[in-house]
């Protein structure tokens, strides 16, 4: 990699932006062989985290653990840098176990730079882009890419170009009622562009997302808080690491209460939310602290985490107090609570309005359906978060490379991973707000855990080259492990002497007669591990594999693996009958040139819903909104035909 500066050449792939989608989308172009450049209008701006200093979460955690599955860099950088990982959700069911690590703010966004400088392939350039120039030579769309025009005056060819602009079209900053232009805070927003892809006929909307005051870590009460301790084992996101190895800290916890929404409250009438200076609308599932003030008004306190942004900073992120208000109030209202009476606010809390591009006009793959070649990943695409972003900025590195290669396009379904999920939404659902995602979108959540994302989708990392041979060679040993262990279960036979005890040690229910160790596996009170260390199990070749192997992870991993699909064998086989009926509807393609105007038995939304997102398959269509159960069954007819 080396920084460009006034020389031009003709680029594979140019992406814009250096954030998450940014990174994933440089990393993987240029991985897979591809000229690849990068434009940012700071280098060492790159990989920063503008908002929490934290990767993954509910559902989020199960992003990471697909990228890194699929050779992504997200995962490897979070464990780098993490200080604090937690893994939520474990007194419910393994299909919404999702992992979280608070990060060094400062060591990730270096970590990554450190990244994509080592990276062959790749260039960087400090610059911003205003506009893209087209051809019109392309049979199947109006307009093809050809080159990009930037605001220091270059115009630089490209075969494609992958615009991952985050928050900076057009952004403004908001705090009571200051209002400037800024894509995040200290950073200059990027005009022109919004207006030059609106000429092309793109429809564009504003949304707002928002971050939390920073205070000082030594202005804290820490003894009027509640201690919240890392992981005494985190786990990795990476499946390529085996530890983590940084040193863990610890987070703090403490509550607003009605005086603090009595302060807050004060500030309103200057609030941009309720004066109506910001047009964008907000993320429904991160609100601001005056948003949750109103919405829940029956709340006399919320949960603020107070989460320090590295080992060798007096920075602390108050979690849970997103804001806009005025900064008097808002260190006001944080004096309120528990902990922080004598608090020192470092920055107050902003909220920040940007342009999107609504993604029905997007294909699957993250390719307009207006520009060949142009491709959106990221916020620009309505989403909200650091995984949301990244996920796309693979797919689409991954699908431009491909495009470039003549090759077939590489599109996840809802029922291989939340990738797909996610890109499904975006393009079928109308999405007016920042999309975040959740367990609960996904339908196939049992079948797509974060602890199996290698298993569903390692194969494709390695066949693109973005996952290296050794890797994969131990990859497909822990898929023959445990394919060996599942019969071991299933043809293993144990009589009463030997496991009642154990049994009456775990409070389960004796046998009378030998039963295989598949049906005592499925009992809740008992694990594979348990049975294993039974000294009547100490000779079969299957114990004798795992003993022998000093890979501790990878030992756990197998173990897991075996007894969650034994446990849930089941639900999951349930699951996997549904999979198949939602796999035929995929299968049932619809011609691209298909003319929905001649159905006239079609509901008018029906067939306007149809026309603007162009459907792949029944399937697809089947979940755009506002395309009715009678449409379908209607196109299903017409289609025969």
């Amino acid at each position: 990699m080396k920084i460009v500066s006034r020389e031009t050449k003709e680029y594979d792939v140019i992406v814009a932006g250096g954030g998450h989608a940014g990174i994933e989308a440089a990393l993987v172009a240029s991985r897979m062989g591809c000229n690849t450049l990068l434009i940012t209008l700071s280098v060492k701006s790159i990989g920063r985290m503008s908002c929490n200093p934290a990767i993954g979460g509910t559902a989020k955690g199960h992003l990471v653990r697909e990228i890194d599955a699929m050779g992504g860099e997200m995962g490897k950088t979070a464990d780098a840098t993490g200080i604090h990982f937690k893994m939520l959700n474990l007194s419910k069911g393994p299909a919404v176990w999702s992992p979280r690590c608070q990060n060094d703010r400062e060591w990730y966004s270096k970590t990554a730079q450190t990244t994509l400088h080592n990276q062959k392939n790749l260039d960087i350039l400090e610059d911003a882009v205003i506009d893209i120039l087209t051809v019109s030579d392309s049979h199947i769309f109006n307009q093809r890419i050809k080159s990009i025009v930037t605001k220091a005056g270059r115009n630089i060819k490209c075969k494609s170009f992958i615009l991952c602009s985050g928050t900076f079209l057009r952004g403004l900053l908001h705090t009571g009622f200051i209002t400037k232009p800024g894509g995040r805070f200290g950073e200059a927003e990027v005009n022109q562009l919004t207006e030059n892809l609106e000429k092309v006929g793109f429809v564009h909307g504003r949304l707002k997302t928002g971050t939390p005051p920073r205070i000082e870590l030594n202005s804290i009460d820490f003894d009027e808080t509640f201690l919240q301790e890392a992981d005494k084992l985190p786990q990795p996101f990476s499946f390529q690491n085996e530890f983590v190895r940084n040193i863990q800290i610890p987070m703090y916890l403490t509550f607003t209460n009605k005086d603090t929404h009595k302060v807050l409250k004060k500030g309103f009438h200057e609030s941009p939310l309720y004066t109506g200076r910001i047009k964008g609308v907000g993320p429904r599932y991160c609100p601001s602290i005056e948003d949750k003030i109103v919405r829940f008004s029956e709340k006399e306190r919320h949960q603020i985490f107070l989460e320090p942004e590295g080992y060798n900073t007096n920075v602390v992120y108050v979690n849970g107090f997103s804001t806009s208000l005025p900064g008097e109030i808002q260190i006001e209202g944080l004096r309120t609570i528990p902990g922080l009476r004598n608090v020192k606010m470092i920055r107050p809390g902003y909220a920040i309005e940007y342009d999107f591009f609504p993604s029905h006009q997007l294909k699957l793959t993250l390719e307009t359906k207006l520009i060949e070649g142009l491709f959106f990943a990221g916020q620009i695409n309505g989403t909200s978060g650091y995984e949301e972003a990244a996920a796309q900025g693979l797919m689409a590195g991954i699908n431009a490379v491909l495009k470039l290669r003549n090759e077939p396009a590489f599109i996840l379904k809802r029922s291989q991973a939340y990738i797909g999920v996610l890109i499904d939404d975006l393009v079928n659902k109308n999405t007016y707000e920042p999309y975040r995602m959740f367990t609960s979108r996904a339908e196939y959540r049992l079948i797509l855990r974060q602890d199996n994302a290698d298993l569903r989708l390692m194969h494709y990392g390695h066949k693109f080259g973005l996952i290296n041979d050794d890797h994969f060679k131990q990859f497909k040993s822990k898929q023959e492990y445990i394919e060996l262990g599942k019969i071991f279960l299933l043809n293993k036979s144990i009589s009463p002497n030997e496991v009642n005890s154990l049994l009456e040690s775990r409070l389960t229910n004796t046998i009378t007669q030998s039963v295989k160790l598949f049906q005592l596996v499925q009992r809740p009170e008992i694990s594979v591990e348990d049975l294993l260390q039974l000294p009547s199990n100490g000779e079969d070749d299957f114990i004798t594999i795992l003993k022998s192997n000093n890979d501790q992870r990878f030992v756990k991993e197998i173990l897991q693996q075996i007894e969650i699909e034994t446990k849930y064998e089941g639900y999951i086989s349930r699951q996997m009958d549904q999979i198949e009926r939602f796999d035929h509807q995929e299968s049932l393609e619809i011609p691209e040139d298909f003319d929905f105007g001649k159905i006239k038995s079609l509901s008018n939304e029906g067939k306007e819903k149809l026309f603007k997102v162009k459907p792949k398959s029944i399937g697809q269509a089947s979940r755009i909104g506002g395309v009715t159960h009678a449409d379908i069954s209607v196109l299903l007819v017409h289609l025969k035909r």
